[in-house]
């Protein structure tokens, strides 16, 4: 199938160009930029029909910046293949065609106005400005026969391009949510410039997505993770689609489903957990109850990066043991499924080996213990929560598992601020499933991406049938996004804030006073640990 390369220089939201790109039906496919010879010299079966250079926070003025040889952009172009740079990606593209790249004196981040000055296809159907910068250095001279094709009082070359041969830079990101209209540009860039049809879907991608499956794990043991959200479950029925052709009449099954209660779930998760996947009898599903060993480790530990990797060796721990009921002691090769997603990937660690920065680690990323004898399956891991929905769907999930909100790994203790306790996170679980039913009541569920409440370690003063009272707060946070790279603050109805606040203090015993997280993403991330 035709497709666009997108070649990765590191930037945190380089995905998003692929997101975009697929959700207007255009395959893209990432690959470090260091591997972009290797794939176009080997003719990319020939569908290679554009180039992507991402962004990313080098230099192209270090002398260790990441980039690709000249001859091999000269031999993109000689091929009439279109080229996009974005961000650092335009910078490379200007210093490597000859043109001037200068290093900033102050760094520009956030919203910029643009003005379009030239007639492209890259402008069809496009009549926005907002556009969201991210950069240090700058293009202060273009390359020959480039043009000026957008500009802003920041940024002369906001839009460079040679429209003859089909070549592109940009100084801001339209892969984000707070560039509008960014998709239709790069949707032009792939339907105008580099003549594909949308013809791809996400349903396509089942079955190589089950072919690769069958290909890693043979017949080899499977024990899967369950955490009670989308990912995990549609992880679990993507790989037992792929089994199906092992699985015989009377065998015991492949695979094995693993759901560890630490304590930190949801109200009733695991019961709801077992109770939706019921319907596929070839998943054997097991709830290990492990609740007075997590909160046992948790005890005193306030710092969230500390929880996260307490959670995550105890996980493995009790993992472990489960599953050495199941396999044994045999040394044979062995399979964790996890429903590891793209986001996830991109917080913790380089997918791609480009340079990138960490923001917080991820339980469920980054390996697993040598003595563990596991290795990783992660079907999802080049995925977004949206696309994972759309792939739920195309392999007929209800729509109340696929809509759930998303959930961490940690669960509860990364919204319990400060220590975990068992009287914390009681409390937490009472309030946030009030919110949530209060937001189901209101019709508001499918409207949001993820609502959830965060119980604050500080106390406050409040009066209660004339008394006075001196308990915790409680925060509500609830935020609207595609792919949870970006989010924006979801605004609730006045009528929604009253009642809900009211059956939170009344019914929820040790809140009294609650309030509204209204922050986006960036700055701040979804969860507050």
């Amino acid at each position: 199938m035709e497709k666009i390369l997108i070649a990765d220089f590191g930037s945190q939201v380089t995905q998003l160009i692929a997101r975009r790109l697929r959700a207007h039906q255009f395959l893209a496919e990432i690959i470090p930029f260091h591997k972009l010879a290797e794939v176009f010299y080997a003719g990319g079966d020939g569908n290679i029909r554009g180039v992507i250079l991402s962004g990313g926070p080098a230099s192209v003025l270090s002398p260790d910046a990441p980039a690709v040889e000249k001859k091999l952009l000269n031999d993109i172009i000689e091929a009439h293949i279109p080229i996009l740079g974005i961000c650092y990606g335009q910078q490379l593209l200007a210093h490597l065609l000859g043109g001037k790249v200068s290093p900033g004196t102050t760094r520009e981040f956030g919203l910029a106005n643009i003005r379009v000055v030239a007639d492209s296809p890259l402008f069809k159907n496009y009549n926005a400005t907002k556009v969201w910068m991210s950069h240090g250095d700058h293009v202060a001279t273009l390359p020959k026969d480039f043009v000026a094709m957008a500009v802003s009082d920041g940024a002369p070359f906001a839009i460079m391009g040679n429209e003859a041969q089909k070549i592109y830079g940009m100084q801001f990101h339209p892969e984000v949510s707070h560039t509008d209209q960014g998709d239709i540009m790069l949707k032009n860039f792939a339907a105008d410039i580099c003549a594909m049809q949308p013809n791809w879907q996400m349903a396509d991608m089942i079955p190589e997505m089950t072919a690769a499956i069958r290909k890693k794990v043979g017949n080899r043991k499977i024990i899967a993770g369950l955490s009670g959200g989308v990912d995990s479950s549609v992880a679990a029925i993507l790989t037992a689609a792929a089994l199906q052709e092992n699985t015989k009449p009377g065998n015991p099954p492949q695979m094995t489903c693993i759901l560890v209660d630490h304590g930190l779930l949801r109200a009733n998760e695991g019961d709801e957990v077992q109770k939706a996947l019921a319907p596929y009898p070839h998943l054997d599903v097991r709830l290990i109850n492990a609740e007075d060993k997590f909160l046992s480790a948790l005890r005193d530990v306030i710092d969230p990066e500390q929880k996260r990797k307490i959670i995550g060796k105890l996980f493995i721990e009790v993992f472990e043991a489960e599953a050495k009921k199941i396999v044994g002691d045999s040394t044979e090769e062995k399979f964790l499924l996890q429903g590891t997603l793209y986001p996830d990937v991109i917080e913790s660690v380089s997918v791609s080996g480009a340079p990138s920065a960490t923001i917080k680690s991820h339980h469920n990323v980054g390996g697993l213990p040598e003595k563990m004898n596991f290795s990783l399956l992660e079907p999802l891991r080049m995925l977004f929560k949206d696309e994972v929905r759309l792939l739920g769907r195309a392999l007929g999930l209800p729509d109340g598992l696929i809509n759930r909100h998303p959930f961490p790994g940690p669960g509860l203790a990364i919204r319990v601020m400060g220590e975990v306790t068992r009287e914390h996170c009681d409390i937490l679980r009472l309030a946030d499933s009030i919110y949530i039913d209060q937001i189901k009541k209101f019709g508001l569920y499918d409207k949001i991406w993820q609502a959830f409440a965060v119980l604050l370690p500080i106390q406050t003063v409040g009066v209660m049938g004339d008394g006075r009272t001196y308990e915790k707060v409680l925060a509500l946070r609830a935020v609207t996004s595609q792919d949870g790279m970006t989010a924006d603050s979801f605004y609730f109805p006045e009528d929604f804030i009253k009642t809900t606040t009211t059956r939170l203090v009344n019914e929820v015993k040790g809140i009294s006073r609650v309030v509204l997280d209204i922050t986006s993403k960036p700055p701040a991330t979804i969860e507050w640990e």
